[in-house]
């Protein structure tokens, strides 16, 4: 397993495009104003030293040597050891609505945005458990089977968005379903719960048979409402407008939590109001701790060997050779012709 153990340093990055912008920039400005002086071609034959691609291939290595000494310090590591760690936990899978009416803005920033800050704080406090990952829309999909591995899950809800399913809706049923499914047929002795963040609109199929279902195999659901019931308007992504019916009318989504709250009780859990609080997150917390503990076993690396030197040594190697390449020709290895320079200067 190959993995980042500074991952945060990766944002160094940012760098290699920002320069790269402001040399692109600068290489057109003289360019520019050796054009005003006069001819081009008779600025060319007055400097038959001075080189076009050199400079250029001098930044291209430059650019690539600083890419590979921010990996460096990221220290790339390789899992070669893989161990059966015991813990202490629940299994819990998370079914995240990403309908369109999710973009509504009546919590900061938006309705899904909300609900995956949310998830995000929330897998950071799930330290000894298992996590799964579903969206749902008109249908369900599971985006991460029950694992340990929290990095991968916040890396999934991350890029989670409503463009991940076409057919619009909410299907709470299906994604209750999926959900089970995803806990595998085995028992397990640990607490299962299902987490469903939603704005309960659209419903469209049988949430509360799918529930009952859930309940019968010892499964809990805990219902996250994400909006406000008063509503409001649904924006277009990159538009400036809100979406409208067939009649031309501007769509108004409103939370419902009158079917959030059937679907909780039903579920043999808790129904609770995400809003610009952290009350939610809290409320969740404090459930999620009262279920009851079994041991849970999972496969991890426990072994990590650095790759580090490969990528210093690459770019020692890019370093050397770009501060051998002058940014002039040199008459000296005029006739090796690396840049494909003679032939231009001879016209």
């Amino acid at each position: 397993m190959f993995r980042f153990a500074n991952i945060e340093m990766l944002w160094w990055l940012v760098i290699v495009p920002v320069m790269t912008v402001i040399y692109i920039l600068g290489t057109y400005r003289r360019r520019r104003k050796l054009r005003a002086l006069g001819d081009e071609e008779l600025i060319k034959a007055l400097m038959p030293d001075a080189s076009r691609t050199r400079p250029a291939a001098k930044f291209a290595l430059l650019m690539t040597a600083v890419t590979l000494l921010i990996f460096a310090a990221a220290r790339p590591q390789y899992g070669t050891k893989q161990e059966t760690v015991k813990r202490q936990g629940i299994e819990v899978m998370i079914a995240l609505d990403v309908s369109n009416s999710m973009l509504a803005e009546d919590v900061a920033p938006s309705r899904i945005d909300k609900a995956k800050q949310m998830l995000s704080k929330l897998i950071d406090k799930l330290e000894n458990d298992k996590i799964g990952l579903v969206v749902f829309a008109g249908e369900a999909y599971t985006q991460l089977p029950i694992t340990c591995d929290f990095v991968s899950a916040k890396m999934f809800l991350n890029n989670i968005s409503p463009d991940l399913i076409r057919t619009q809706g909410t299907a709470i049923g299906a994604a209750i379903r999926t959900s089970l499914s995803a806990f595998g047929s085995e028992q397990s002795e640990a607490s299962r719960a299902i987490i469903l963040l939603t704005d309960g609109e659209n419903h469209e199929d049988d949430a509360l048979e799918a529930t009952r279902q859930a309940k019968e195999k010892g499964v809990q659901i805990y219902v996250v409402g994400v909006g406000k019931p008063e509503g409001c308007p649904i924006p277009v992504p990159g538009t400036g407008t809100y979406r409208k019916d067939k009649q031309g009318q501007v769509v108004v989504t409103r939370l419902n939590e009158q079917m959030c709250q059937e679907v909780a009780q039903a579920g043999n859990g808790l129904y609770v109001r995400c809003d610009n609080t952290n009350t939610a997150l809290k409320t969740l917390q404090n459930e999620l701790d009262k279920l009851a503990k079994a041991e849970i076993e999972t496969q991890v690396y426990t072994d990590y060997q650095e790759q580090y030197q490969s990528f210093v040594l690459a770019a020692l190697l890019l370093l050397i050779i770009e501060f051998f390449i002058l940014p002039r020709q040199n008459n000296i290895i005029r006739s090796w012709n690396i840049f494909g320079e003679n032939e231009q200067t001879a016209k």
